[in-house]
């Protein structure tokens, strides 16, 4: 089973079957739907609440809508964002269907998009009744500006979107029930963790758990262990077997990994519409795939050798001959590995001398990295197994 098929079976309330994982990622999908078009939150949420404000959202609230009202054809074609637009549809469709999710109220849809401060940032909030609300934050669109903006993380704590997930947690807070979860896909994972770290005491305790599926995770010193500590026995953090994504940068040491199964190979694992589902949960398996753990080791190896001022100037560059090369996309940009880097340098011709200079002058000790994790792994397979 995957995400479409548990939505067309699984009937049972949530009084009947809790809140799962599942519903989560499921949830966390949904934010890739556009609903500011439909339900576009109504106060100024980007700026600390004062009395005032305040007081006019209370007797002007958000109105609340059911996916049912996101079925407009005459908005599809620019309703869907991400990787799988027609995969959001489905999911939109099969929503409105479901007895278990057609009567959840969407609220609260808000926005942001800056090409020029690297900004990508989107959220919204799923109620049932007075019982619990889920604050949803969308993850990655196919935009080069949320993919800069993720990279940025690299060595800038906190990014735009960051600080926008908190205000965005404070500001919808009070107007929700008192049990809260929030979470996310991709870098909507990574806001959602950020969010509950971050957000005032009041707000922080009544967040039940933090869905992070496959977002990256901080920069080099971005986040304090005892800080972590707070959040970390209500984060459930899923990342597929091969990930990429969900392991870039560092997890907080407090951060268990539960790793599902996937159906979908390389970059189609980051999907969840690839991951397997088993009796109303996730199908785990024991453990990251070897891929998966040597990338990570390269990355981080290759990252400890970087200042964040150099780490900047790479990720400058990079985006430079992305800007200047009508040969990649967003997806050749994350997939890792020779492909990645042959694809670079290519762009690197398009440059100015000195950012040229800079990406190659980092992609270097990289290619050397990944050369010897290859040759450390082909002779791991061919070298005699000792005997039992």
């Amino acid at each position: 089973m995957n995400i479409l098929d548990y939505l067309a079976t699984e009937f049972a309330s949530f009084d009947e079957k809790p809140f799962n994982p599942v519903d989560s990622v499921i949830l966390s999908q949904f934010c890739m739907v556009r609903m500011e078009l439909i339900a576009p939150m109504g106060s100024n949420w980007q700026r600390p609440a004062g009395f005032g404000r305040a007081l006019k959202s209370r007797l002007a609230p958000a109105r609340p809508v059911r996916f049912a009202d996101a079925l407009r054809a005459e908005l599809f074609p620019t309703l869907f964002s991400g990787f799988d637009p027609d995969l959001i549809k489905e999911t939109l469709v099969a929503l409105a269907a479901s007895p278990r999710f057609r009567d959840l109220s969407i609220e609260h849809c808000a926005s942001m998009f800056d090409e020029d401060e690297h900004v990508q940032f989107a959220a919204m909030t799923f109620s049932r009744k007075r019982e619990f609300a889920y604050v949803g934050f969308r993850g990655t669109d196919q935009s080069f500006t949320g993919w800069r903006e993720d990279f940025d993380m690299a060595y800038r704590m906190p990014v735009p979107a960051q600080e926008l997930a908190v205000r965005y947690l404070e500001a919808v807070a009070p107007h929700l029930p008192k049990r809260l979860m929030v979470g996310g896909h991709s870098k909507g994972g990574n806001l959602a963790q950020y969010a509950a770290l971050r957000a005032r005491p009041a707000v922080r305790e009544r967040i039940e758990r933090v869905y992070d599926h496959d977002g990256p995770g901080f920069g080099a010193g971005a986040v304090d262990d005892k800080e972590y500590a707070t959040i970390a026995p209500r984060v459930h953090k899923t990342v597929p077997q091969e990930s990429v994504v969900g392991m870039l940068l560092e997890t907080p040491a407090d951060c268990t990994l539960r790793v599902v199964r996937s159906a979908g190979r390389g970059m189609q694992q980051h999907s969840p519409f690839n991951w397997e589902v088993a009796e109303g949960d996730f199908a785990y398996a024991d453990r990251l795939s070897e891929a998966a753990l040597s990338a990570h080791a390269v990355s981080s190896q290759w990252l400890a050798g970087l200042d964040r001022n150099q780490t900047r100037q790479i990720v400058e560059a990079a985006f430079e001959a992305i800007r200047a090369s009508n040969a990649l996309d967003a997806s050749d940009l994350i997939s890792g590995g020779p492909r990645t880097i042959s694809l670079l340098v290519e762009a690197a011709k398009n440059i100015d001398p000195e950012s040229r200079d800079v990406l190659l002058r980092a992609l270097a000790p990289l290619a050397n990295l990944m050369a010897q994790d290859t040759a450390r792994s082909v002779a791991s397979r061919f070298s005699p197994k000792p005997k039992a």
